[in-house]
């Protein structure tokens, strides 16, 4: 098979926002840590071939969380990938608290959502995040009120964000 045969531009792209061109198919990376994605994979060489495989495949949508380890995940997306080609999207999320395996508690409150984008940055070493989304809406925090915290004006965060994207929330809100 040639290039041309193993690409994710394939599969055609989708619009961001009106503002972000990706292909349709793209990685999923909260599978690549431990069991109950709790700490470091089992073949941490392995992980990272994967990610530099699906970008040599094309792939220019990455979507990871500082839950997923936690931070396993985004720590290995920068250690395989970085410096990441240009038009790769690395999306990332917040809005959980972690304390095991397959343990999960909601926190979106604005100062965890602050402290989760600053942690994002510069595990990922990036300079924006082009998409964040949170995960779902915390049942004591109004969603009006974790939405708010990335409305904050660039000039009062650390470090500047060229956008704000997508605040995702799954269908499965139980």
């Amino acid at each position: 098979m040639n290039k041309k045969e193993l690409s994710a531009s394939l599969a055609g792209d989708v619009s961001l926002g009106g503002e972000i061109s990706v292909h349709r198919l793209g990685f999923g990376a909260m599978r690549l840590t431990g069991e109950g994605i709790w700490g470091p994979p089992k073949d941490r060489k392995a992980a990272l071939a994967v990610l530099r495989r699906a970008v040599e495949l094309d792939i220019n949508f990455i979507d990871t969380a500082d839950s997923y380890g936690p931070y396993i995940s985004e720590e290995l997306i920068a250690e395989a990938v970085f410096p990441y080609p240009a038009g790769l999207v690395v999306a990332t999320k917040g809005g959980w608290n972690r304390s095991g395996p397959n343990q999960w508690t909601h926190d979106a409150t604005p100062a965890h959502l602050r402290k989760a984008v600053e942690g994002s940055l510069k595990r990922l070493r990036l300079d924006r995040i082009d998409v964040y989304q949170l995960h779902i809406p915390d049942p004591v925090v109004s969603f009006e009120a974790s939405v708010e915290t990335f409305r904050i004006p660039p000039y009062r965060l650390r470090r500047p964000w060229k956008r704000w994207r997508s605040f995702e929330t799954r269908a499965r809100f139980a």
